[in-house]
């Protein structure tokens, strides 16, 4: 399933500052209550609330190849948990990819999430 992102740089300074803060050996995970969550239920054909994700991945890491690379293996971790655990939505979550994300599977980085998630009390 293809999630919404963050597109907006405001809010991914809005969830570093305000936000829930979960840190994990593969990355770090930020969660912050979006305000905008009831309209955008209003114009989700299912009406109901739903996550907005956005991915974070340094340069100092590596190239755009490897980045993006990571960022695939995260989207894929992600979707894992919502289908076997479920997450709670209307929130806004920025998952920042840490060093160590470069060379894990996607099954690691999902018990990783599954971890972080569970920390800040996402998970149903």
């Amino acid at each position: 399933m293809k999630f919404t992102a963050i597109g907006e740089n405001h809010l991914y300074s809005k969830v570093y500052a305000k936000g829930k803060k979960a840190a994990g050996r593969l990355c770090v995970v930020y969660v912050l209550p979006d305000l905008r969550a009831k309209k955008l239920a209003a114009a989700n054909p299912q009406k109901c609330k739903i996550n907005r994700i956005g991915l974070t991945v340094s340069k100092k890491l590596g190239g755009a190849v490897e980045r993006n690379r990571c960022k695939r293996i995260i989207r894929e971790g992600w979707r894992a948990v919502e289908r076997e655990r479920g997450v709670r939505c209307g929130f806004l979550v920025v998952i920042a990819a840490r060093a160590a994300a470069f060379d894990a599977k996607s099954t690691e980085i999902k018990k990783d999430l599954e971890h972080s998630l569970e920390k800040i009390g996402m998970l149903l």
